[in-house]
């Protein structure tokens, strides 16, 4: 930094504005540097903004490809519907069953209901009962005797609905123990009712005919004063009225007899799902389901639409334009940059190539899609509607994710690793097939009363893919290997321990007569087993102890693609890293020998891919940013350092301006002391 002293002191002997003039100096020695700087500033701040506009541009681009990436794009149906109060359709999903159906409603379902007999002043006041309850679901046969009192007489348990238990204590009041219901783990309500100045608890199942309520204590008493006032079963209702029965909705489906437990009907016709408002026997309609291809035909304008959009916007940022009228050039901010130029060469390869993994009706060209002159896309719109009307399923492989397997026991779905898996056909070999584990009986059925052993010991437990249950009790007549079978299962599955992992069994009889529990898992980690707590009694009936013939589940073993497949359970999985690593195959238990699957990404998931590779955080227009930006903090640094070049410039101008002035100063100074020397001088002539 030059003093003022100094500043002020230039130009006070020559007169001259040196200030001004080692401005200027400086100036003229900065401008080129500067000029280039700022040249090269402009060009990557353009840049910059280029590649904002660019990755902008592939990404409302890539939306459009969504719809053309999704199988239900191509699956998408219409229904016909005509105006009834009997059903309402409430959705349409794709793969929906195509063709005309008629339909009658003979029946709604309905849940049970139960009117508990014990009332209360207070809802909230004890009412000094306690003891156990055992809410169980299934269907039950009445004794109608009476029609206008059927009472319950035999109950069949429901093998895919679990018992609760609830523990009632003497100072429970009704709302508690509706409470109580209410929070266990199932599908029974409970409410509390003011009936005719009294509080009266109401317990609901779900509806349907084998979701009906089988409530049993442990109270001896068959009082309706006791806990036994809450049971509802073939020993003992006394204390209860069954205010509805449950019931199943019947339909009938072009005829056929159709029964559900809800009146949502979701199961009946893939992909249809509606309500059934009421009964009405003989009252038939039809409707109609269709193909609707309107979906997927504005999909693929929208994608044609947008890559004409796209390659507008990068052939304008790369390219060289002229101006009509003036026929001047200029060129893009990306004209010169081989990066974003490469972009728009992989795109436009994309377009023209064949899909991978799709064989004969394999790219855009086969339905009228094709690059025009100017490189924009266009619809030869008489392919395009032979293809839509044709070939619409050859169209969806082009676009949509396909897989497909020689074998019918082997499917192939694609996992959530797959965005790098190469599409294309590869070989495949099951050489082992999965099993589950299980439990044998030591012997075959023979019919046996619990009752009939005083004090005996029924209980058992067992553990289930090692979850163990708790303490369990078969109790009841079991005339057949059916009875048995039904009440172990249900025994076990309603079990609390089991429940909470969902290591369930199904509980089979062989053709031998002997009882089978096994699990319902694949593999290795599948094993059922009888614990050495099981009681003598029990053994001794059913046969089945911790020492019964126990068989571990078997993992699916095979190859892929030449190489050892990873098994684990009823999936094979490919080598890592392989190209056909991210698909799982299942295998069917029995399966075996050789096959040969595919996939396809298809040809809106592969660009939507190379677009992402564009696009990530690693990609090639990411480092290109980050190049430019490292070359604009380059420039930062290089203007510090013209910066700095220019004061010393500056100081050193400064310097020399300042030896100067002090030179004519001190020439200006002699000048004065020579003023009137001679004037001073002896014999100085004077006129």
């Amino acid at each position: 930094m030059v003093d003022t002293s100094i500043i002020s002191s230039l130009g006070f002997g020559s007169g001259i504005d040196t200030v001004s003039l080692v401005n200027q100096l400086v100036e003229v020695e900065k401008a080129p540097q500067q000029e280039r700087l700022d040249a090269k500033k402009e060009t990557l701040d353009a840049q910059i903004s280029a590649y904002g506009s660019l990755k902008s541009s592939l990404s409302e681009f890539q939306s459009l490809l969504e719809p053309l990436a999704s199988n239900d794009t191509f699956n998408a149906r219409a229904v016909s519907f005509p105006e009834t109060d009997v059903v309402t359709p409430n959705s349409l999903g794709a793969n929906a069953q195509v063709g005309s159906y008629q339909l009658e409603v003979m029946s709604v379902a309905q849940a049970q209901s139960l009117a508990v007999g014990t009332t209360a002043a207070d809802k909230s006041a004890a009412i000094n009962v306690s003891g156990n309850l055992s809410i169980s679901l299934g269907s039950w046969s009445y004794d109608e005797t009476d029609p206008d009192n059927p009472l319950p007489q035999s109950f069949t348990a429901n093998e895919t609905q679990t018992a609760i238990n609830i523990a009632v204590t003497a100072d429970d009041s009704l709302q508690d123990i509706a409470d109580k219901i209410n929070e266990a783990d199932s599908e029974v309500q409970a409410s509390v009712l003011l009936v005719d100045g009294s509080y009266q608890l109401m317990i609901s199942a779900p509806s349907g005919d084998s979701n009906a309520l089988q409530i049993s204590s442990d109270d001896a008493t068959k009082d309706t004063d006791g806990l036994s006032g809450f049971e509802f079963n073939a020993d003992y209702s006394g204390g209860v009225v069954e205010t509805q029965q449950g019931q199943d909705a019947h339909l009938k489906l072009n005829g056929l007899d159709v029964y559900r437990s809800t009146n949502e009907i979701d199961d009946v016709m893939q992909g249809l799902s509606f309500s059934i408002n009421k009964a009405s026997p003989g009252e038939k309609f039809t409707f109609s389901i269709s193909e609707e291809k309107e979906s997927a035909e504005t999909a693929i304008r929208d994608f044609v639409e947008g890559y004409n959009e796209l390659y507008t916007t990068l052939k304008a940022l790369t390219g060289i334009s002229t101006d009509a009228e003036t026929n001047e050039t200029s060129q893009g901010e990306l004209a010169t940059d081989g990066t974003a130029k490469n972009l728009l060469t992989r795109i436009r390869s994309m377009i023209a190539d064949a899909v991978p993994g799709v064989n004969d009706f394999n790219a855009l060209t086969n339905l009228g899609i094709r690059t025009e002159l100017d490189g924009t896309l266009g619809i030869d719109e008489d392919d395009f509607d032979s293809a839509m009307n044709n070939q619409f399923d050859q169209v969806a492989a082009i676009f949509a994710p396909q897989t497909s397997s020689t074998h019918s026991g082997v499917d192939v779905v694609i996992g959530s690793y797959a965005t790098n898996t190469v599409a294309g056909t590869y070989s495949g070999s099951v050489t082992t097939s999965p099993t589950k584990g299980s439990v044998l009986s030591d012997t075959v059925f023979a019919a046996f009363n619990t009752a009939d052993t005083a004090a005996g010991d029924f209980t058992f437990a067992v553990t289930v893919d090692g979850t163990t249950s708790g303490s369990l009790t078969l109790s009841g007549d079991f005339t057949t290997a059916e009875e048995l079978r039904s009440e172990l299962q249900t025994l076990i599955n309603s079990d609390a321990e089991i429940n909470s992992t969902k290591a369930f069994v199904d509980v089979t009889v062989n053709d031998d007569g002997k009882i089978e529990l096994q699990s319902r898992q694949y593999g290795s980690n599948s094993k059922v087993q009888l614990t050495a707590s099981t009681g003598a009694d029990f053994s001794t009936a059913t046969g089945l102890s911790n020492s019964s013939t126990v068989t571990v589940g078997i993992d699916a073993a095979g190859t892929i693609n030449g190489e050892a497949a990873f098994g684990s359970g009823e999936v094979l999985l490919p080598a890592i890293d392989s190209d056909p690593y991210g698909l799982n195959l299942t295998v069917d238990e029995d399966a075996s020998g050789d096959f040969s699957f595919t996939f396809s990404r298809g040809f809106a998931g592969e660009l939507s891919l190379l677009i992402d590779s564009f696009l990530s955080s690693s990609g090639v227009i990411q480092s290109r940013e980050d190049s430019i930006n490292n070359q604009l903090d380059g420039i930062v640094d290089d203007q510090d350092e013209l910066d700095r070049k220019m004061t010393i410039v500056s100081d050193r101008l400064t310097a020399q301006y300042l030896a100067m002035e002090q030179i004519i100063a001190s020439f200006s100074s002699t000048s004065d002391s020579l003023d009137g020397l001679t004037d001073r001088l002896p014999f100085t002539y004077s006129s």
